[in-house]
């Protein structure tokens, strides 16, 4: 498929100084008391970054979905997918229906070309009015699962299916026939290269 930043003092020019002043300068002729005033404080070490866990497994509970179905190609996947959720938001809005989690993309079949996919937003409860044509109410995947996390834009994302890819294949690990993009971030509304994802993987 085609995404972590001392002062130094220099003490006045002998010619110029005073003896007071010179003497004042000197740490030997200072006080206890103004010598542990004068001391630097000391900088503080940079906190570690801790990493996103990686292969992590969660269980995914099945929750009311509106989504809409279509397919797309890879080269403009972020795009197809980007109207698709506002096919979808357009809906909810005119319902008056509020989303019930992130945004979520499933991906039910694909290849070196393109993909079939549901556009989904979780909601409460279906709506007293179901929706028409590309526009349905489903329920989501339920489960065992691991999750990946992405940081950045969608354009580099093959890098992480790569990784989740070799992670598989290292732990022998079966996954059923599609995955899930769990968006953390708000794709309508996110920059591309702030965007966070996670990668559910549905595992046997």
């Amino acid at each position: 498929m085609s995404s972590l930043r001392l002062a130094l003092c220099i003490a006045a020019v002998a010619a110029f100084a005073s003896p007071a002043l010179c003497a004042a300068a000197h740490p030997a002729t200072q006080t206890p008391q103004r010598l542990a005033q004068a001391q630097p404080v000391p900088a503080q070490p940079p906190q570690p970054q801790i990493a996103d866990p990686f292969g992590e497994e969660v269980t995914l509970t099945p929750k009311t979905i509106i989504y809409f179905k279509g397919s797309g190609n890879w080269d403009s996947a972020f795009e197809t997918l980007i109207d698709a959720f506002k096919s979808v938001q357009g809906y909810m809005t005119k319902e008056g229906l509020k989303p019930d989690g992130p945004f979520m993309t499933v991906y039910t079949s694909t290849d070196d070309t393109g993909f079939q996919f549901q556009a989904a937003v979780p909601i409460a409860e279906a709506p007293k009015n179901p929706p028409r044509g590309d526009i349905a109410v489903g329920t989501s995947q339920a489960g065992k699962a691991l999750r990946f996390t992405h940081r950045g834009p969608y354009d580099s994302m093959d890098s992480t299916y790569e990784a989740i890819s070799n992670h598989l294949d290292e732990k022998r690990i079966e996954a059923q026939d599609l995955f899930i993009e769990e968006y953390v971030t708000d794709p309508l509304t996110t920059p591309e290269d702030k965007l966070v994802i996670h990668v559910l993987v549905p595992i046997k």
